[in-house]
C-alpha cells in the first residue's frame, strides 16, 4: 500500500484540489454542493491516473532510469508495468463514472470534455508520439487543471459559464504550469539525455527560468486585476511570501530540486486565498 501511494504522488493533489475549490467559490452562494464532490472526484481521479500514467509510460522508455527526483515505480523496479497501467486505466475509469452522474445531471456533451480528460492524460507521456515529449505539457496543464477544472467545475454547479470563473481559472492554470515547469527545470539533463524534448530542455536553463518566472508573475497579476470588481481579491498578494523565494530560487544557478516543492506550496496558498477572496467578495 505504501509503493502505491507513493505512486500516486500524493504531494501533487492540491493541483487538482485548488481548480475545483476556485470553480466552487466563483459561484458562490450558488453553490450545488453534491456537484462539487462529485467534481472533486473526478479532478483527484485523474490527476492520480495521469501520475500512475506517466510512471508506467516514461518508466518502460527508460526515461526514469536515473532520476534526479524521488523514485518512480516502474522506473525504480518497485512494481510491474503491467499493474502500474491497470492502476492508471482503473483511475480513469473512476473519473469516468463520476464525470457520467455529472453528464447525466447536468449536460451529456460533458461525455466528451470527459473523454478529452482522459485521452490527454493518457498521451502526456504514453503512445507513440507523447505531446509532453514535444515540448507542449504546460500548454495542456494551462487548458485542463485551468480551464477546463476551474470553469467546468463553476459550468456543473450552474450550467451556466461566467466570465468570472473563466478569469479566476487564468491564474489557477498558470501556476499549474509553473508547476511543471520547476519539474521540468529540475529534469533537464536526464530528460535531455532521454530524447524528452520537454519545453524546459527546448529553451535550455536560462530561458526556462525565466518563462517560469514569466509564468508566477502573470498568475500574481490577474489575482491583482481581479481586485477591482472583488473586494477581497487582494488577498492574493500574501502569495508574494512564497512567490519571491521560489523566483529567487528559479533564477539562481544552484540546483532546482527544491523549487518544485516550493511552487506546489505557492500554488496551494494562492489557491486557498483566491478561493477565499471569491467566497468573501461574493
Amino acid at each position: 500500500m505504501r509503493l502505491w501511494v507513493h505512486g500516486a504522488r500524493p504531494r501533487t493533489l492540491p493541483a487538482a484540489v485548488v481548480p475545483v475549490a476556485v470553480g466552487t467559490a466563483a459561484v458562490a452562494p450558488d453553490v450545488v454542493w453534491w456537484r462539487a464532490a462529485v467534481t472533486l472526484v473526478v479532478a483527484v481521479a485523474l490527476q492520480v491516473g495521469v501520475n500512475y500514467a506517466n510512471d508506467y509510460s516514461d518508466g518502460i522508455r527508460g526515461t526514469d532510469a536515473s532520476r534526479v527526483g524521488p523514485a518512480r515505480l516502474v522506473g525504480g523496479g518497485m512494481v510491474a508495468p503491467a499493474a502500474v497501467c491497470r492502476a492508471a486505466f482503473g483511475a480513469f475509469a473512476v473519473a469516468a463514472v463520476a464525470g457520467l452522474v455529472l453528464a447525466i445531471a447536468v449536460a451529456p456533451w460533458l461525455i466528451a470534455v470527459g473523454l478529452a480528460c482522459i485521452v490527454a492524460a493518457w498521451y502526456y507521456t504514453g503512445g507513440k508520439r507523447p505531446y509532453g515529449y514535444a515540448g507542449l505539457g504546460e500548454v495542456a496543464v494551462f487548458v485542463f487543471f485551468g480551464q477546463v477544472a476551474t470553469a467546468g467545475t463553476a459550468f456543473v454547479q450552474t450550467e451556466e459559464l461566467t466570465g468570472l470563473a473563466v478569469v479566476a481559472a487564468v491564474p489557477v492554470g498558470l501556476l499549474a504550469s509553473a508547476l511543471l515547469m520547476a519539474n521540468n527545470l529540475r529534469d533537464i539533463p536526464q530528460d535531455r539525455a532521454a530524447g524528452k524534448r520537454t519545453l524546459a530542455v527546448r529553451l535550455g536553463d536560462r530561458r526556462a527560468a525565466w518563462f517560469y518566472v514569466f509564468l508566477v508573475v502573470a498568475a500574481l497579476a490577474v489575482g491583482l486585476i481581479m481586485s477591482v470588481t472583488l473586494s477581497w481579491a487582494p488577498l492574493t498578494v500574501a502569495s508574494l511570501t512564497l512567490a519571491i523565494p521560489a523566483i529567487q530560487l528559479a533564477l539562481s544557478s544552484g540546483p532546482k530540486a527544491p523549487l518544485l516543492n516550493l511552487t506546489a506550496r505557492l500554488h496551494l496558498l494562492f489557491g486557498v486565498l483566491l478561493t477565499l477572496g471569491l467566497a468573501l467578495s461574493a
